[in-house]
């Protein structure tokens, strides 16, 4: 399903730096399952595959058959957790859903909006917000603005049928939104964080109702969470990356850098960043998540990443058959000299070009490896999803700070509030 080669990894991480760092994983492993660390409260996503009822998932289907007679597109709206996970399912596999979904709530840009709205306004709409709280600043107002255009044409008996919200059970401005105009709703685990809720309500209501097929994505992530809660980094390939990530960032590799010769990847790198960057930077701490697609990016950063300072190291995310495949076609006349390729699949190109940039960033001082999928699809993407959460779990608590809270968010949002006047 899915495989770490670390052959790039020789001169950079050696048979002796696993067994010294074998204790702190054990440990890691002890705090995450025993309910003994820090942030224990958020870990309901470590069983969640196991747990979610396949009479939810069918229902979800029955709700995409529903909504799929009465809409012709769905808008999202959420960000960071409540947006990521659903935008690289969706891109990842290949960006066509049964009817389009758009998404709105992860920026405050009023062209953004004006344009999403311009592009929906005589369409047959469906509406799914995101929010634990519904206050957070993008999705809410964007809610509003996006409510409002639909109040315009529908009456509120209409919107019901239109407007679902995912938020908390009990408590907060979206479930008090959800309460008061009847809006069918999906609630949020309490014990599942933001960064961690792809396979709640959060990710799978909007994307059930695009036409993604979840039950596959749920099935990859079981496998996942069965595979990897043994305590074995010679068979456990999560424990390994995520204790390979702790030797080189001890050694000065202060960057780590998810690639791809698969532009499919780009979003889910996106999800990556979050997951990695909110649950590892803190207390002056954290191996600062970066993300490249190449062979794009060659021609612009391949300099950086060849010669540049030695900070970095490089983690490939490979996708072993592609969906489809085309033939280099033979030229009679050949002056741009490619008819060496010609009768090659671009497929075998491509991992031509990764084999040899893999080595060489490895030659040039970049130690890299490569976790490989079999397929691009839903259910080897569950499978990576959890792979990675249980990645970050066992490298935070490795690190020394709690995965799961991120402080430092707040910052920013209590000097805009005071900016906006808010009181």
């Amino acid at each position: 399903m899915i495989t770490l080669n670390t052959d790039h990894l020789r001169g950079f991480v050696s048979s002796e730096d696993i067994k010294n760092i074998f204790p702190a994983v054990k440990s890691a492993h002890e705090d995450l399952h025993f309910h003994k660390g820090k942030g224990d409260e958020f870990t309901g996503w470590l069983n969640l595959p196991s747990s979610i009822p396949d009479d939810f998932l069918n229902g979800l289907q029955s709700l995409a058959n529903q909504v799929g007679k009465d809409c012709d597109c769905l808008v999202s709206i959420g960000i960071g957790g409540s947006y990521l996970g659903i935008r690289a399912t969706v891109e990842f596999l290949g960006g066509s859903t049964k009817i389009p979904i758009y998404y709105a709530g992860h920026n405050i840009s009023s062209d953004y909006l004006y344009g999403l709205l311009e592009t929906i306004k005589d369409k047959r709409v469906g509406v799914v917000v995101i929010s634990k709280s519904g206050t957070t600043t993008e999705p809410a107002i964007a809610f509003r603005a996006v409510k409002k255009l639909l109040e315009s044409r529908w009456s509120l008996e209409e919107l019901k049928k239109r407007i679902i919200c995912v938020t908390d059970e009990k408590k907060g401005a979206l479930r008090q939104i959800a309460t008061k105009y009847g809006y069918r709703s999906f609630v949020i685990p309490d014990d599942v964080g933001g960064r961690f809720s792809v396979l709640t309500p959060v990710g799978l209501v909007p994307l059930a109702l695009a036409g993604v097929d979840v039950k596959s994505l749920v099935e990859g992530a079981r496998g996942a969470q069965e595979e990897y809660k043994q305590m074995d980094l010679d068979k456990n390939s999560c424990y390994r990356y995520a204790a390979i990530r702790n030797i080189l960032y001890r050694k000065g590799k202060k960057i780590e850098v998810v690639s791809s010769f698969y532009p499919q990847v780009y979003y889910v790198a996106e999800w990556f960043k979050q997951l990695f960057g909110e649950s590892e930077g803190k207390s002056g701490k954290g191996i600062f998540p970066s993300s490249m697609i190449f062979s794009t990016d060659l021609h612009s950063m391949g300099q950086q990443m060849q010669d540049g300072e030695r900070n970095i190291f490089e983690t490939f995310i490979s996708v072993d058959r592609p969906e489809h495949d085309l033939t280099v076609p033979h030229d009679t006349d050949d002056l741009d000299g490619f008819n060496y390729v010609a009768g090659k699949s671009f497929d075998f190109v491509n991992k031509k070009a990764y084999e040899a940039t893999s080595a060489a960033h490895f030659e040039g001082g970049v130690p890299n490896m490569t976790i490989s999928l079999c397929k691009a699809d839903a259910f080897h993407l569950g499978h990576l999803f959890y792979f990675f959460e249980k990645a970050v779990a066992i490298s935070g608590y490795v690190l020394g700070v709690n995965p799961f809270d991120q402080p430092g968010v707040e910052a920013y949002k209590k000097k805009m509030f005071a900016l906006l006047g808010k009181k």
